[in-house]
């Protein structure tokens, strides 16, 4: 018999793909990878790859995507990277606090994804 070992490569659907690279990268400062294939856009990130694509079916047109889902991504310094994004005009949708993997907080998408960045355990 076999078991799912656990997460090996995430990728959230967007509605602009263009739009949403420019985001990710001028916003949240992630580095998009040199090898992408067509229709995605894969970010440098360690040790699960991280990824943006075209929709494989029709998304809703409106309103936000990803409701129900819970997506923790570990980065140096929540703190830091809370203020950075601020300045660079994210909006926050739960402010810096202390939780079960350290200090966190949610910020939002152009296709309202919460994103839960977390400082990462040493």
């Amino acid at each position: 018999m076999t078991t799912p070992i656990g997460p090996d490569f995430i990728a959230l659907q967007v509605r602009d793909l263009s739009a949403s690279r420019k985001f990710y990268i001028e916003i949240f400062g992630f580095e998009a990878s040199s090898h992408c294939p067509p229709g995605a856009v894969i970010f440098k990130t360690e040790p699960i790859p991280f990824a943006l694509r075209e929709p494989l079916r029709p998304l809703p047109e409106a309103g936000p995507l990803g409701v129900g889902m819970a997506l923790w991504l570990a980065c140096t310094d929540a703190d830091a990277l809370h203020d950075l994004i601020v300045e660079r005009g994210c909006v926050i949708l739960s402010p810096l606090a202390d939780g079960p993997f350290g200090r966190f907080f949610v910020a939002g998408d152009p296709d309202g994804y919460a994103i839960t960045f977390h400082t990462a355990r040493s």
